[in-house]
């Protein structure tokens, strides 16, 4: 990625073409320059500033605090972190960073920010610290990532032994303050503590928020109130473009409609359907990419390779600690596909049949039935093994993966289009909800699938492993998909 600076230095302007006024304005700017979250320092102003072309968003301005974080070895890690991990593998588009996306995120949330404070900035107090520390939680959002995606966190940690509880939110505000006191940044400390604040404040490891103090402010980077935040604004568009798909959800229109009603920001009224279509879009991206077929049998794959190279690479052990974490990135798969160690070995030979497309191969899937859905857990490989009948080959859990897939619009069961306010016009002053039923008969009336699909490891039990998963569909659900039903693959290479 190339970047363009702008003058970087007053030097570069001779001071007899300045004013004295001018002069006293630039020695402010070059002060404030130096570190901190300006108060006075507009968000116009380029001259500090470095431009990124992203391809998404168009140009990116940097101002000078961005890129002391972004000009950190720990901040430039994401560009070794695939955004959608070894979904590439499937979709061969999808190799775009985390460092895009962050950048993506950074900008829509300065300009979410910028807007709210050009429409209504004297009535709700927005100052530049609070377009700062907005912008500087966009843009470290994600920093704590672990490798390939969600996966490391919700796949890999969960099924080493003693399985560990972590979060990359956690661990990105912890990678804040190692980047702070590491490279000695120089940044109001409140600014850094509301920064983190809203990194966090859609995980239910979330403190309390500062009392009083513009709750609106969290709605942007990571909602928990609603779930439309520029976080899906960014990786929705960035995702559907990456792999080919169409996007029919309009940043630009939810953007242009936000207005804070009683600390919080609420949508025009008309922008409803663009607001569901922010939430179907995301789940359309679940079901037929991150979801999918193979990408989950590719990624349940490498979480079998990664446990079996754990021990020896010492990957869980380095997930506490921000000055080792950052060192870990989507170069394991390599490092170990490379490697000659005899230690690896098991790890390497199941890179190497991902390599050959000899993957764990897909028997069956089930959707279960709307009225199980409230009391379902999820289904293990020894439920599978137990509903096996008598037969020539005897199953063993090792024989089987279990993949309890989750579809939703964000909130569950729960349609995320009820926790929103709306308003009329921008000459209103009242907020209020709009029920589904008054806007479309079409729109789902429920929102949640919980998908159960069945891999077997070894090709040749396909049709043992499939027999047992009917009869185990047959004896929970009382109907079945029959053997060896065939995923819905939009692609497959």
């Amino acid at each position: 990625m190339s970047t363009t600076s702008f003058p970087n230095s007053l030097d570069s302007t001779p001071h007899h073409f300045l004013s004295s006024q001018t002069l006293v304005t630039f020695s402010a700017l070059h002060r404030n320059r130096m570190g901190g979250c300006s108060k006075d320092v507009s968000y116009l102003d380029r001259r500090f500033s470095k431009k990124v072309r992203d391809n998404v968003h168009g140009n990116i301005y940097l101002d000078p605090l961005t890129l002391k974080f972004v000009d950190t070895e720990q901040f430039q890690r994401l560009r070794d972190l695939k955004q959608l991990g070894l979904t590439y593998m499937v979709y061969p588009g999808a190799v775009h960073s985390r460092f895009e996306h962050s950048l993506g995120v950074f900008s829509l949330a300065g300009e979410a920010v910028h807007r709210i404070k050009a429409q209504q900035g004297s009535e709700l107090g927005i100052d530049n610290l609070d377009i700062q520390t907005v912008k500087l939680a966009g843009l470290l959002h994600d920093v704590g990532h672990g490798p390939f995606s969600h996966m490391f966190e919700r796949e890999f940690l969960r099924q080493i032994p003693h399985g560990i509880k972590w979060c990359h939110e956690d661990m990105s505000v912890r990678m804040i303050d190692h980047i702070v006191d590491f490279h000695h940044i120089d940044i109001d400390a409140e600014c850094l503590k509301k920064a983190k604040e809203l990194v966090i404040a859609s995980t239910e490891h979330v403190s309390h928020k500062s009392v009083n103090e513009k709750h609106f402010l969290y709605d942007i980077v990571a909602n928990d109130r609603n779930g439309i935040d520029v976080d899906k604004f960014d990786y929705i568009v960035r995702d559907s473009r990456a792999c080919g798909l169409g996007c029919s959800f309009q940043i630009e229109r939810l953007m242009d409609s936000m207005r804070v009603m009683g600390d919080e920001i609420c949508y025009r009224d008309k922008d409803y359907l663009t607001i569901f279509k922010l939430f179907s879009s995301r789940a359309d991206l679940h079901r037929t990419v991150y979801s999918h077929a193979k990408v989950k049998a590719i990624e349940m794959m490498f979480v079998d390779s990664l446990i079996k190279a754990d021990d020896y690479l010492q990957i869980s052990s380095k997930i506490q600690d921000p000055a080792e974490f950052w060192k870990i990135d989507d170069s394991i798969l390599k490092t170990i596909e490379i490697s000659q160690d005899q230690e690896l070995k098991e790890a390497r030979d199941l890179i190497m049949r991902i390599r050959r497309r000899d993957l764990y191969q897909f028997c069956n899937e089930f959707s279960v039935p709307k009225d199980k859905l409230e009391h379902f857990k999820d289904i293990t490989p020894q439920d599978i093994v137990c509903s096996q009948e008598n037969g020539d080959i005897t199953l063993k859990e090792e024989d089987v993966i279990v993949c309890n897939v989750k579809i939703d619009l964000t909130r569950g069961r729960s349609n995320p289009l009820e926790n929103i306010n709306f308003f009329q016009d921008f000459e209103s002053n009242e907020k209020f909800p709009i029920h589904d039923y008054r806007i479309s008969h079409l729109l789902p009336a429920f929102c949640e699938d919980r998908i159960v699909r069945v891999y077997s490891k070894n090709p040749d039990l396909v049709k043992t492993v499939s027999e047992a998963f009917e009869n185990f569909q047959l004896k929970t659900w009382n109907e079945s998909t029959g053997v060896e039903a065939k995923p819905v693959i939009l692609l497959k290479l």
